[in-house]
């Protein structure tokens, strides 16, 4: 699957996808609890006119799961590579914000990005990175309020 350039690209799954990935995802979550020490997993393609066994990395199957299990939710779902370099608006919707907001990031140096001619390019593994660390900011903020909360005995459980 090639990475998506813009929104209007993204298909959304219809009813009998998504009861079909939900499914779907059900099955393949069992029978990835049932593997055990092993990095790749044989697979079975069977089409009108031919059957084919065939290996694939346990990580990709651990990435079709939720795939699966997104579009059973009815979500639209792209693959980008690490590697690839997004536009201001591409990483600015990757991290849901505007994208005058991450050119203020990138300006600020917060995040890593290059130039090419006038136009800024930043690498997805770097808007990912970003991403997670201020996930992981939001959820330390999120702890000490819920401990705040029970040390201040305010009712929330």
């Amino acid at each position: 699957m090639l990475p998506l350039k813009k929104q209007s690209d993204l298909i959304l799954p219809n009813n009998q996808e998504t009861h079909l990935a939900e499914k779907s995802s059900r099955e393949l979550a069992t029978l990835m609890q049932a593997v055990k020490n092993t990095s790749v997993i044989k697979v079975t393609v069977i089409t009108d006119s031919e059957k084919k066994t065939i290996s694939v990395p346990l990580s990709a199957v651990k990435l079709l799961t939720e795939i699966l299990t997104q579009m059973s939710e009815g979500n639209a779902v792209t693959l980008t590579s690490v590697h690839a370099e997004l536009t201001t608006q591409e990483a600015a919707d990757l991290l849901n914000v505007s994208r005058p907001y991450l050119v203020g990031l990138l300006d600020d140096n917060k995040i890593p990005h290059r130039k090419v001619g006038n136009r800024r390019k930043v690498l997805s593994k770097d808007i990912l990175a970003y991403k997670k660390n201020i996930d992981q900011k939001r959820m330390n903020t999120l702890d000490k309020l819920v401990a705040k909360s029970q040390e201040l005995d305010l009712g929330y459980e």
